[in-house]
């Protein structure tokens, strides 16, 4: 009886005993599950957050490439704009020379020219050459021979610098034009007011919306053409009277290498003379040598192009005299100017063989030199000196 009773009570507690052990066993596996799934969890927190970091390195080190080629580019930005603008001018220059010829592509690449088409050529050529002389008018008939005397008018102003009268007005004002950056003029009522000692206190003075750069800028017709600074080869046109801009334009070609090696300052030359508005500057296309091209002063049109046979080495200044090129001469630290290499867009002045012509002794050299069709005289500007040139002239032969 006792035995039985001990069997009742032994086997609910051996049941119980077994059920709690086995709990425990599960609960044991269960918090190995949840640790080894943790322990999944934080080595994918933790190469996440190592991939975050290496994202952030490489992100960095791009940034760091990137700004380095946006600077770079920034530094060719001028010269990839400059050999643009050089391409641009050699297709202009390849189109001027072949404008009567038509082209035939083929497989072979052979081009042959008619009889006919070489008149046809020759007549158009001459055709061309009968309106270029009436556009420059042929009556313009005389030359340099030589320079007759000098005038040093005045001491005033920086070593480079420029100063004119306007030859297409009849007034007598002087405009001076100090230093090769400036955009200040100062406007004389005439040549006494200016050689006063305190000419500066009666001057007009007129401020430019732009700066100039160089000394070869030239008033003409009440305007004020100037190369504008920080542009490779921007022209621009002033009026004096309104105090405004009127117009722009690019010169082809201009602007990358200096007119004259012994003027460094200044990349294009404006020059009048009988027949209106000039420009002259140097092109590395043509070795150095000097380009002279005719310029419509009222629409700022190009309307012919010359290549010249004038080298820029050692040369300081240049002008204009009845459509011919003087180019002037010295040596680099400055000595007796002369001119040695003339030019006649017209082929009127047998170039070769042209006796150099001396300026009148004075050791030095010039920053600018203007001819005034008017006068005919040279306005130029010699180390801080405004001086004038008479010249004189003779007939075309």
């Amino acid at each position: 009886m006792v035995a039985l009773h001990l069997q009742v009570w032994f086997v609910p507690f051996l049941t119980s005993t077994m059920g709690a052990a086995q709990y425990l066993a599960q609960d044991a596996a269960l918090l190995s599950y949840m640790d080894q799934r943790l322990l999944a969890l934080e080595r994918r927190l933790e190469k996440c957050n190592q991939d975050v970091l290496d994202y952030v390195d490489e992100f960095r080190d791009f940034s760091k490439m990137v700004l380095s080629r946006l600077a770079g580019l920034n530094n060719h930005k001028a010269e990839i704009k400059s050999e643009v603008e050089n391409l641009l001018t050699r297709i202009e220059h390849a189109q001027r020379d072949i404008d009567y010829f038509g082209s035939v592509t083929d497989s072979n690449a052979c081009i042959e020219v008619h009889e006919d088409l070489v008149k046809q050529q020759l007549l158009e050529e001459a055709e061309g050459k009968r309106k270029l002389k009436l556009m420059l008018n042929a009556s313009c008939d005389h030359m340099l021979a030589g320079i007759k005397s000098l005038k040093i008018v005045k001491k005033t102003g920086d070593k480079h610098g420029s100063w004119m009268k306007d030859p297409g007005k009849r007034h007598t004002k002087i405009y001076l034009l100090n230093g090769s950056v400036n955009n200040v003029i100062l406007e004389f009522a005439n040549i006494m007011t200016f050689m006063e000692s305190n000419q500066t206190l009666k001057a007009r003075r007129i401020t430019l919306p732009f700066p100039w750069e160089g000394t070869g800028h030239i008033i003409y017709q009440g305007f004020l053409f100037y190369h504008r600074y920080g542009s490779l080869n921007e022209i621009v046109k002033f009026n004096i009277l309104r105090r405004n801009v009127t117009d722009q334009m690019t010169l082809p070609g201009a602007g990358r290498i200096p007119a004259y090696q012994l003027s460094p300052h200044t990349k294009i030359d404006l020059a009048v003379d009988e027949q209106g508005l000039w420009a002259i500057h140097a092109e590395p296309e043509t070795e150095g040598n000097i380009v002279i091209t005719k310029l419509n002063h009222i629409t700022m049109a190009v309307e012919h192009t010359w290549d010249t046979p004038c080298s820029s080495k050692d040369a300081e200044a240049a002008f204009m005299v009845c459509n011919t090129l003087y180019v002037v001469y010295n040596f680099p630290r400055g000595g007796i100017s002369r001119i040695q290499c003339v030019y006649d867009v017209l082929g009127a002045v047998n170039t070769y063989g042209f006796p150099v012509l001396h300026f009148p002794k004075r050791q030095g050299s010039h920053s600018s030199i203007h001819y005034n069709p008017k006068e005919e005289q040279l306005f130029a500007w010699g180390d801080g000196s405004q001086i004038i040139y008479k010249l004189h002239t003779r007939q075309k032969v």
